[in-house]
């Protein structure tokens, strides 16, 4: 009941997102929700998410200041997302557990430069959708540009920039396995 509320005070926004179609009005919504407080807050980001991502299970939850940028993205049953979380194109496994400051970025090639060693906008990037396996702990402030395997920890602030092989630990910057 309380998870039907919350989707009826979502419809309007995805809606007029056309349902993270419109992406200029995707972000918007998805930025304004990212700062609703507390447990009404985690219902609404839910809610929305589940009608403007590719797929988002009701029975997740994504915390205060955490939000998506792109709609190419889906959260699987039962997924925790801490606070202050920026997430692109990922697909994200079930049960996985993201601690706070995350960013699971879209790729290591969004930005490139020209022949003349200008940096061009993410318009001329290569995008990839991350994917993140079932059962994973992505530790608190870690940035992830590469895929992490079902059943794996990746290590508080490290930088995943190749992708973790099933049931690893990956520590460090570069993360590195070690178990």
């Amino acid at each position: 009941m309380v998870r039907a509320v919350f989707i009826l005070a979502a419809l309007p926004a995805a809606l007029l997102s056309g349902f993270g179609r419109i992406r200029v009005v995707f972000a918007f919504f998805a930025q304004a929700y990212s700062q609703v407080p507390g447990l009404p807050g985690d219902y609404l980001r839910v809610a929305y998410y589940s009608m403007t991502l590719e797929k988002c299970s009701l029975e997740s939850c994504i915390s205060f200041g955490t939000f998506f940028a792109h709609p190419e993205a889906s959260v699987a049953e039962r997924v925790y997302i801490g606070s202050y979380c920026v997430i692109g194109r990922a697909q994200i496994g079930e049960r996985t557990q993201i601690a706070s400051g995350v960013q699971i970025l879209s790729g290591s090639r969004q930005h490139t430069r020209d022949a003349g060693g200008q940096i061009t906008g993410s318009d001329q990037g290569e995008f990839s959708t991350i994917h993140i396996g079932a059962d994973c702990w992505i530790g608190a402030a870690a940035v992830v540009m590469a895929d992490v395997g079902a059943g794996s920890t990746i290590g508080a602030g490290a930088v995943v920039s190749r992708a973790i092989p099933e049931g690893s630990t990956a520590v460090g910057v570069p993360a590195r396995v070690i178990g």
